[in-house]
C-alpha cells in the first residue's frame, strides 16, 4: 500500500541560522556551521513559516520508505543540538592489572594509550575534524570526547575502544579495554 503523501516537520531553535538548498542543509550556530547533504533520498526539503520549520515531504512511498522522513528529521535535529550545545562520549579506562595509560598530545587532537595489557606498543588515535579528547577533572581513567557533529564524536571514540581490543584471549576473563560508558548532548 503506497501512502500518497506523508510531510513531517521540525522546529527551528532560537539562536540556530539554517539554510537549505537543493537537499544540502546547512545550519550555523554558537559552536561553528555544520553541512549535510540529503541529495541520495527522494524527499522535499524546504523551509516553512518564514524559515520557523524544516518541512520534509515524500509521495507515493511505501511504509519502510516512509521510515526516512523520520530519520531526515532526527539527523537536521541532531545538527541543531551540535552547533547549540556540543555533543559529548565519556569513555572509561578498565584494567585489571596494567594500568592503561592515555595521554593527550596535539591540543585534544592525539590521544596516545601506553601500558595496555603491559604492551609496550604505544597505540595512537588521531581524533577527527572539528572533535577534541581530554582527561576528565573529576573522575580517574576517564576521557571526554566532544563535538559539535554527533556522528564524527561518535566515530572518534569508536576508534579510541577499538585501539584497545584483546587479541587471542578469552575477551570473558579479559575485560580490559577503554569503553564507552555514556553519551549525549553536553551540560554547560
Amino acid at each position: 500500500m503506497k501512502t500518497l503523501c506523508q510531510e513531517e516537520s521540525i522546529k527551528v531553535p532560537k539562536g540556530v541560522k539554517i539554510s537549505i538548498k537543493s537537499k544540502i542543509v546547512e545550519v550555523t550556530g554558537k559552536h561553528g556551521s555544520l553541512k549535510r547533504d540529503f541529495k541520495h533520498l527522494p524527499i522535499e526539503l524546504w523551509l516553512a513559516d518564514g524559515g520557523k520549520t524544516v518541512k520534509a515531504r515524500m509521495y507515493f512511498a511505501k511504509s519502510k520508505q516512509l521510515s526516512m522522513l523520520r530519520s531526515v528529521c532526527s539527523h537536521i535535529a541532531n545538527l541543531f543540538e551540535g552547533v547549540q550545545k556540543k555533543f559529548e562520549y565519556r569513555l572509561r579506562l578498565v584494567y585489571a592489572h596494567f594500568p592503561i595509560n592515555a595521554n593527550i598530545v596535539n591540543g585534544g587532537k592525539t590521544v596516545e594509550i601506553r601500558n595496555f595489557i603491559g604492551e609496550k606498543i604505544v597505540r595512537t588515535v588521531h581524533m577527527l575534524p572539528g572533535v577534541t579528547c581530554e582527561k576528565s577533572a573529576t573522575t580517574k581513567d576517564e576521557l571526554v570526547v566532544t563535538g559539535a557533529d554527533i556522528e564524527l564524536t561518535g566515530r572518534s571514540s569508536a576508534l579510541i575502544h577499538q585501539s584497545c581490543l584483546v587479541k587471542d584471549k578469552d575477551i570473558r576473563k579479559f575485560l580490559d579495554g577503554i569503553y564507552v560508558s555514556s553519551h549525549g548532548v553536553r551540560e554547560d
